[in-house]
């Protein structure tokens, strides 16, 4: 079985490495469910892990249906990602339904190309999950990561078992939750790899901070922050005109 750590760090893909992980799937910002890391990170990666990366192509935290502008900004990463030798992709897209885009996930298999590629979990919106499986299988999709569409894998442990028996060439790569005390049930499913953080907090700095960089109301699955022109707009008259 292979061992796939979500790192968010390049000390958490070293951690990871020292450990006997088999493969890092190198991401950001972990608390919005992971976004592409920086180039910086890339490079380090790149210098510092022997063991394979995946890298996650997700352009921002929120839901996987993306404008033009959005999708080229993941093709450019991922042309990145190929060129600085990675060992695979993670990405996917679905449309607003929550049904798979077939058309847009096809065109980011293309651009991996050589590179594995993993469908995240967007899987785990689809509203119909066996279906996906076929479309997934049928464009070439190495591996799909999901937590069988419940908070956590050992709870979805009935879907994630019924993809499991069904996939032909697919891995189904049972994700969320996943630790010492229940991977034995992954293991006896037959599941080829298994997906984790293994994270944990560690403190510091020593006081607490008067004011919180975290934005709760950022933080949403149905909606994305976006600039209002309107807004900006209206300061900008404000300034020019109280400056004068």
């Amino acid at each position: 079985m292979i061992v796939e750590v979500c790192a968010n760090s390049l000390e958490s893909a070293l951690n990871a490495q020292k450990s006997g992980a088999d493969r890092i799937e190198l991401c950001s910002e972990l608390g919005v469910g992971g976004i592409t890391p920086s180039y910086g990170l890339l490079k380090m990666a790149r210098q510092h892990i022997a063991i394979p990366v995946h890298v996650l192509i997700r352009p921002r935290s929120g839901d996987f249906t993306y404008s033009d502008i959005e999708f080229e900004v993941m093709k450019r990463n991922i042309e990145l990602c190929v060129e600085l030798g990675f060992d695979g992709i993670v990405s996917g897209v679905l449309f607003a339904d929550g049904t798979l885009d077939v058309e847009r996930t096809k065109e980011l298999l293309r651009i991996s190309a050589p590179l594995k590629f993993t469908f995240h979990r967007a899987f785990d919106w689809v509203k119909n999950p066996l279906e996906t499986l076929r479309q997934l299988e049928g464009i070439g999709v190495d591996t799909i990561l999901t937590s069988g569409q419940q908070k956590s894998a050992f709870e979805g442990l009935d879907l994630l078992s019924e993809l499991h028996q069904r996939t032909s060439k697919t891995t189904i790569m049972p994700g969320s939750g996943i630790n010492p005390d229940n991977v034995h049930h992954f293991i006896s499913g037959g599941f080829r790899a298994v997906h984790l953080s293994g994270s944990k907090f560690e403190k510091r700095i020593d006081t607490t901070p008067k004011v919180s960089m975290n934005s709760p109301s950022f933080l949403k699955d149905d909606a994305i922050a976006i600039t209002d022109g309107s807004i900006i707009g209206r300061v900008v008259d404000s300034v020019i005109t109280n400056s004068n």
